[in-house]
């Protein structure tokens, strides 16, 4: 017994019962009794009687893709575009190209159609199935300096093309509210590269945190019970800013930062090679420049950058309202 899926609406019938139905009803035989024979319906026996020339292949199913475009498809123009980023880098991402479609060319379709353009090209193919985690209920913080995540990422290796054997990392800093980042590079993974960047962070962002997040590293905590402070946790004391601890062995608590390290390795560490540290900072600086002006999906489709004025923007007004009301 045949069963239906749900990609399909009925069973199609095959070549041969149409072929043998028509020679059938074309010998003789009344209508019913041929749909009866081959529990085929009236109409269908109709239009196969039509089609047949006295060959199977006359019978055969032709395509029913429409034969004119769909009024509201990507016009030439657009798909030109599309194409000329791709040509020129083939390895860009949705949301970077729905970006520079957007600002650069004036694409004004939803990124969502893109994604299904790119997959009609065969692009984005459908990867396999996994069970969906479902995560519990997060409080993203909607102002700008409430909590950020920091997270260290080891740089592979093969992207040195240096002689002298050396080891990098990259320091991650990202505001949740916009999810505006700050990376930077040291050559060694330590409380004094920490407490650095911190510091270089506030300075970037021109803002201190509330809070500040992190996993349980050594270069954050102490990894063994002791009487002692860490030295992040004196800064934080000496700026007023707590210092949270996320649930060991659980990266996901720091999910934002996470996610922007997957981020990286697909932009900038699959293609990168430098050759010593102050090459690594300068191409580190511009694509730091990047990634902050592309287009986030969780963001409502803008930037951090854009996502971090729109709420400067919100708490000036709010102040304002606040003010008139007093």
């Amino acid at each position: 017994m045949s069963i239906i899926t749900q990609t399909n609406r009925y069973i199609p019938h095959e070549l041969n019962t149409k072929y043998y139905a028509v020679k059938l009803y074309r010998s003789g035989y009344s209508v019913s009794f041929v749909c009866r024979r081959y529990k085929i319906s009236k109409s269908s026996l109709m239009r196969w009687n039509k089609k047949f020339n006295g060959t199977k292949e006359s019978l055969l199913d032709k395509s029913h893709r429409p034969l004119t475009p769909h009024p509201n498809s990507h016009t030439d123009i657009e798909i030109k575009w599309i194409n000329d980023y791709l040509r020129r880098n083939p390895h860009i991402s949705l949301c970077e190209l729905y970006g520079k479609l957007r600002c650069e060319k004036g694409y004004s379709r939803h990124a969502a159609s893109l994604f299904r353009f790119l997959r009609k090209k065969g692009i984005y193919t459908d990867k396999e199935k996994h069970e969906k985690y479902t995560p519990k209920k997060y409080d993203t913080p909607k102002e700008l300096g409430v909590k950020w995540q920091m997270d260290v990422k080891y740089v592979p290796k093969y992207c040195y093309v240096g002689t002298d054997k050396q080891k990098f990392y990259q320091y991650t800093m990202i505001d949740e509210a916009s999810r505006e980042r700050f990376i930077y590079p040291y050559k060694e993974q330590s409380t004094y590269s920490t407490i650095d960047f911190v510091k270089r962070a506030i300075v970037y962002f021109n803002y201190k945190p509330k809070e500040i997040q992190t996993d349980n590293g050594s270069e954050f905590t102490f990894t063994k019970k002791t009487n002692r402070i860490h030295p992040l946790d004196l800064l934080c004391a000496s700026l007023r800013i707590n210092h949270k601890l996320i649930r060991p062995r659980t990266p996901r608590h720091n999910g934002k930062v996470e996610r922007s390290h997957r981020n990286d390795q697909n932009r900038f560490y699959n293609y990168l090679k430098f050759y010593s540290y102050d090459d690594l900072l300068k191409q580190m600086k511009a694509y730091l420049k990047r990634s902050n002006n592309i287009p986030m999906q969780v963001l409502g489709w803008i930037s951090p950058l854009e996502k971090r004025n729109q709420l400067i923007e919100t708490k000036v007004s709010m102040d304002k309202q606040k003010s008139l009301n007093k």
